[in-house]
C-alpha cells in the first residue's frame, strides 16, 4: 500500500507543479485584460528599448551600443552600463519563438516574460523548500510563491524589469547551492556558479547571494558543521562565481576590487587556513599543533590587515556605495545622497506594507522558523541566515520587500506543512472512531464487562475531543489560505496591474474614467517637434519619453551622473531668467512636466520639487532649500509661498494659465486640487518660454524654449 502511495505520488507532484506553474502565469494577466498588452512603469521602457535593439542589430552591437539619445550632450555607452540578463533572455525567447514560426512580436515577448518566470520561480521554490524540509512543504511553497503579492508587484504582465528574472535566479541559486552540500556533488557546485553567472547578469541583487553563501560557509565552521562536501562546495562555487562574474560588462574586475566582494574572500582565506590546518595536525603532536596554529593565524592575520589596508590606501578596493550605506544607516542617504533618498522604491517600510505585501505569511513563517531551528540541517541553518538577513533589509528598503517574500514564502508553508501533518492524522483516527461506534450501535450483542465498557468509553472521550480540537486546527489552517488566497488574487489585479502610464479612476456612476495624458504627450512630441529636438524633462520620465516619443533627452532613470541632473533640478528651481540661461547652454528646445493640479494626480513635479531642490543643493550651495519653504517654515505653493518658489521655473510651468477657468465647482479659479489651496500667483507670465502643449486632463505640459519675449 505504501509503495502505491509514493508511486500515486511521484505520478501526481508533476501534474500540481505544472498546474501551480499555469496559476502563476495567470495571476499576472490581470493589466492584460483590463487594458492591453503594454510596458510598465519607466525602467522597463528603457529594457524594452535596448531589447528591440539588440534584436535589431545584435548582441555584438548592443555591447558595444552608444546612445547619443541619452543624457545629451554627454551620451551613454549602454552595454557597458547596464545588466543585460533581462535583455538576453526576451531575445532567445524571441528567436526560440521565431524558429518555430510563432510570430510573436518582440514587444509582447517582453510583455509576458515576468509572468512566464514567475512559473519557474515557484518550481526554483519547491526545491528549495524540498531540500531544507520536505516534497510536501516545496509544493506548499510554490503555490505560496505562486501567488505572493510581495513578488507580483513586480512580475506581473508588462513589469519588464531586472527583478522579473534575476528572483528566479536568486531562488535557483540557492536551491542549488543547498543541494551541492546535501549532495557534496561538483557537479551541482558547477550548476550553482552557472545559475549565479545568470543572476550576475539579471540584477545587483546579486551581491546578496554572493555575501550570503560565504556567511552560510562561515556559520557552519563556527557551528562546527563545517565538512569536506561544505570546503570543496564552496571553493569550487567561489573560484567559478568569481571568474564568471568578472565577464559581465558591467561587473568586470569589480568582482576583484568592490568592497561588496571582499567578505566572500575573506571566508575563502578562512576556509583554506582551516583545511590547511587540519592537514597538518595529522603530522605534528598536540603541543606543535598548537604552536603552529597560533604562529599560521597571527602570521596570516597580519599580512592580510596590512594588504587590505594597502589596497584600501591605494585604491585597488573600491569605497563603499552610497546604496551599501544606506543599507547599513537608513539615514545616510538623506543627509549624503539626495538622489537615493528620493526614490520611492528606496524608502524604509512600513507596517502596512508587510501586511499588504505578506498577509498570512507573517503569522506562519515564525512556525517554521521554529521548525527549521529545532532541527538543524546545512539547509536549515542557511535558510534562517537568508531570513535573518532579508527581515533586515526589507525594513530598511521597501524594494527589498523582493528579497524577503521568497524567504517568508518557504517558511510559512513549512510551517502550514507541519501543522497539517500534525493534525491531520487525528481527524483520520477521529473518523475510524466513528465508523467503530456506528457499527457497535448497530450490533444488538454485547459481552464486554462494565469497567471495560468504562475504559473504551473515556478513551472515546479523549479520541472525540482531539477529533474536534484536530478538524478546528486543520480548518482554520484551510482558512487561512483561503483568505491569502483572496487577497494575493484582489492585490494582483487592483493595486500591481494598473500601468503607471494610463491611469484609471471610478467615476461617481461606478464607471471607469482612463487618463491617457502621458502617451499622449510623447505622440505629440513625436509628431510635432523635430527629429533632433532636445527635450528637459525630471529624470524620472527620461526612460518613457526616450523610448515612447523617441527624441534626446537630458538625463534619465540611470541617474548616474548627480551633476547633471543637479543642472536639471537647478534650472526647475531658479528663477526664469537663470533657468533660460541654464538651458540655452544645454541645447533644450522643449521642457517637460508633469502637473497633477487639475486632476488630483499627487505624483507630479510640484510634489517631487524639494527633491530637485536639494539634489540641486548638493552640488551648487547657492540652491538652499529653506528659500522655497513659507516664512512659518511650510512647504507652500498658496498665498504665503516663498518670493523664491514663487519665481521659480516649475512654478511657473505648472500655473502657467492655470487660474484662467475654474478648474473646480465649489472653489475659485486656481485652486490646486492635490495641495488643496489655491496658488499664489493667479497671473503666471512667461518671458523665455511658450506653451507649446497641454493634454487634456493637464497631467502634462510641454513648452517651447523660444528667448527672451516683451511681457
Amino acid at each position: 500500500m505504501t509503495s502505491g502511495n509514493e508511486t500515486a505520488a511521484t505520478l501526481l507532484r508533476p501534474v500540481i507543479l505544472l498546474m501551480i506553474m499555469v496559476i502563476a502565469f495567470t495571476e499576472r494577466l490581470y493589466s492584460v485584460l483590463s487594458y492591453e498588452s503594454i510596458i510598465h512603469e519607466f525602467d522597463p521602457q528603457f529594457n524594452f528599448r535596448s531589447t528591440k535593439h539588440m534584436v535589431n542589430e545584435g548582441a555584438y552591437e548592443f555591447l558595444n551600443w552608444f546612445d547619443d539619445m541619452a543624457w545629451y550632450p554627454l551620451g551613454r555607452i549602454v552595454g557597458g552600463t547596464v545588466f543585460p540578463g533581462i535583455m538576453y533572455t526576451a531575445a532567445a525567447a524571441y528567436y526560440l519563438l521565431h524558429a518555430f514560426n510563432i510570430t510573436l512580436q518582440i514587444r509582447n515577448v517582453c510583455v509576458f516574460i515576468a509572468p512566464l518566470f514567475a512559473g519557474f520561480t515557484a518550481l526554483a521554490t519547491y526545491g528549495l523548500t524540498s531540500e531544507v524540509h520536505s516534497r510536501s512543504a516545496g509544493l506548499l511553497a510554490a503555490a505560496f510563491m505562486a501567488i505572493a503579492p510581495g513578488y507580483i508587484s513586480r512580475s506581473v504582465a508588462g513589469s519588464f524589469d531586472n527583478e522579473g528574472v534575476a528572483i528566479f535566479a536568486l531562488i535557483f541559486t540557492y536551491f542549488l547551492w543547498v543541494r551541492a552540500l546535501n549532495t557534496g556533488s561538483v557537479w551541482w557546485t558547477v550548476m550553482c556558479a552557472l545559475s549565479f553567472y545568470y543572476m550576475v547578469n539579471a540584477w545587483g541583487g546579486y551581491v546578496f547571494i554572493i555575501n550570503l553563501v560565504p556567511l552560510h560557509v562561515l556559520a557552519l565552521l563556527v557551528l562546527g558543521r563545517f565538512t569536506a562536501r561544505a570546503y570543496v562546495a564552496y571553493s569550487t562555487f567561489f573560484v567559478l562565481a568569481t571568474l564568471l562574474a568578472m565577464q559581465v560588462h558591467f561587473i568586470n574586475f569589480q568582482a576583484v576590487q568592490s568592497s561588496e566582494h571582499m567578505g566572500s574572500f575573506g571566508v575563502f582565506g578562512i576556509v583554506q587556513l582551516y583545511a590547511g590546518l587540519q592537514w597538518v595536525r595529522t603530522f605534528l603532536s598536540p603541543q606543535q599543533y598548537r604552536t603552529f596554529v597560533r604562529v599560521s593565524i597571527l602570521s596570516v592575520t597580519g599580512a592580510v590587515a596590512v594588504a587590505f589596508i594597502v589596497a584600501t590606501a591605494t585604491g585597488y578596493i573600491a569605497p563603499w556605495t552610497g546604496r551599501f550605506w544606506s543599507l547599513m544607516d537608513p539615514t545616510y542617504a538623506s543627509k549624503n545622497i539626495p538622489i537615493i533618498a528620493s526614490v520611492s522604491e528606496h524608502q524604509p517600510t512600513t507596517w502596512a506594507s508587510y501586511w499588504f505585501d505578506l498577509h498570512m505569511l507573517m503569522f506562519f513563517a515564525p512556525v517554521g522558523m521554529w521548525v527549521c531551528a529545532n532541527n538543524l540541517t546545512d539547509g536549515s541553518v542557511f535558510v534562517l541566515l537568508y531570513a535573518m538577513t532579508s527581515i533586515y533589509f526589507s525594513g530598511v528598503m521597501v524594494r527589498l520587500m523582493l528579497v524577503l517574500a521568497p524567504i517568508l514564502v518557504i517558511f510559512s508553508a513549512i510551517g502550514m506543512s507541519v501543522i497539517i501533518e500534525r493534525w491531520m492524522p487525528y481527524v483520520a483516527a477521529a473518523v475510524a472512531v466513528h465508523a467503530d461506534d456506528s457499527k457497535k450501535r448497530g450490533s444488538s450483542a454485547s459481552s464486554a464487562s462494565s469497567s471495560s465498557a468504562a475504559a473504551g468509553g473515556s478513551a472515546r472521550e479523549v479520541a472525540v475531543a482531539r477529533s474536534w480540537v484536530s478538524r478546528l486546527v486543520v480548518a482554520g489552517a484551510f482558512l487561512f489560505m483561503l483568505q491569502f488566497l483572496f487577497h494575493c488574487t484582489w492585490v494582483a489585479k487592483e493595486a500591481y496591474s494598473s500601468p503607471s502610464i494610463i491611469l484609471s479612476a471610478k467615476q461617481p456612476d461606478g464607471s471607469r474614467a482612463i487618463f491617457d495624458d502621458f502617451r499622449e504627450s510623447y505622440r505629440w512630441i513625436n509628431q510635432n517637434t523635430a527629429p533632433d529636438a532636445r527635450i528637459m524633462s525630471w529624470w524620472d520620465y527620461g526612460y518613457q519619453l526616450a523610448v515612447m516619443s523617441n527624441r534626446t533627452v537630458l538625463v534619465d532613470n540611470n541617474t548616474w551622473n548627480n551633476t547633471h541632473i543637479a543642472q536639471v533640478g537647478k534650472a526647475f528651481a531658479s528663477d526664469e531668467e537663470t533657468a533660460y540661461k541654464i538651458m540655452r547652454r544645454l541645447d533644450v528646445d522643449y521642457v517637460l512636466i508633469w502637473f497633477g493640479g487639475k486632476s488630483g494626480y499627487q505624483s507630479d513635479d510640484i510634489n517631487k520639487f524639494l527633491w530637485m531642490v536639494r539634489i540641486a543643493g548638493s552640488v551648487d550651495p547657492t540652491v538652499v532649500e529653506q528659500d522655497y519653504f513659507s516664512k512659518e517654515g511650510r512647504y507652500s505653493i498658496g498665498t504665503d509661498a516663498s518670493p523664491t518658489m514663487l519665481k521659480s521655473l516649475m512654478y511657473k510651468l505648472s500655473y502657467y494659465r492655470f487660474a484662467e477657468p475654474a478648474h473646480e465647482m465649489d472653489h475659485s479659479a486656481g485652486y490646486d486640487r492635490v495641495r488643496g489651496a489655491e496658488i499664489g500667483d493667479k497671473n503666471v507670465k512667461l518671458k523665455y518660454l511658450e506653451e507649446a502643449y497641454t493634454t487634456e486632463h493637464w497631467l502634462v505640459r510641454i513648452y517651447r524654449v523660444t528667448g527672451p519675449k516683451t511681457i
